[in-house]
């Protein structure tokens, strides 16, 4: 299985949304799947035009000279789309989107009905495949992702692949410092792992495991507090440095 992850999160590893996507690739990767991983933040990607040359005067390729070029092969060729991604304000960061708008040239001028649904097919199709989300945001509530998630099937739904499912973590802000901490969290992980593993061995994960990575880290009300105590302290941070930004 060829698995093409792309990571649209501004710090790459270092950030929270790499704690899960580095398990599940891992797991991928164990289950004899050949894993490549991008990121947007190394790439130059355009905004889309919306002229449709890629569909009418040059079906299938993109006018634009950028580092699409190279990584619409990766694309075509991948089984299974890992899309990473931070969720800062109820959506996905512009670099993925630009990169996802970009995609057009992979379907075309010509309508089928596939799965009960339209679908633009072009001259240079996918392979045929699955498509999964992996997103970290930093509020308790698990329907902050909703509208992502609703846009990760579209992809799919548009390009007549299957989604795969979701891996989801609320409260990420809070789940580094955890595990540093030594907090018995080493089981989200392994739900993380063993959801790559059930994707390659079976072409499908788990909602048991897609629910063990997302399950809450502690209480609502005192996740609230250790999140407005832990604003007070940069804001007064911020007020000892003179209004100075505090990294």
């Amino acid at each position: 299985m060829n698995v093409l992850a792309i990571n649209s999160s501004p710090n790459k590893d270092r950030g929270n949304t790499a704690l899960l996507l580095g398990p599940f690739l891992e797991g991928m990767q164990t289950a004899g799947a050949e894993v490549e991983t991008v990121y947007t933040r190394d790439m130059d990607i355009r905004a889309c035009t919306g002229e449709i040359a890629c569909w009418f005067a040059h079906p299938g390729e993109c006018y634009q000279q950028d580092d699409m070029q190279a990584l619409y092969p990766k694309i075509r060729a991948a089984e299974v789309w890992v899309f990473a991604a931070p969720l800062y304000f109820w959506g996905m960061p512009g670099p993925m989107k630009n990169l996802v708008d970009r995609m057009m040239p992979l379907g075309g001028a010509k309508w089928e009905r596939h799965h009960g649904r339209l679908v633009a097919v072009g001259t240079k199709p996918p392979v045929p495949g699955h498509v999964v989300l992996v997103s970290s945001g930093g509020l308790w509530d698990l329907t902050i992702f909703d509208p992502l998630v609703a846009h990760m099937r579209e992809i799919a739904a548009c390009v007549d692949r299957e989604f795969a499912g979701a891996l989801l973590r609320p409260e990420s802000n809070v789940l580094k410092p955890m595990l540093d901490a030594g907090a018995p969290l080493g089981d989200i992980l392994d739900a993380a792992r063993e959801a790559g593993r059930q994707l390659v061995t079976q072409g499908s994960i788990d909602p048991a495991t897609l629910e063990m990575v997302a399950r809450p880290l502690m209480p609502e009300d005192a996740y609230i507090q250790s999140v407005n105590d832990a604003f007070a302290q940069i804001l007064a941070a911020q007020r000892g440095a003179g209004g100075e930004r505090v990294a």
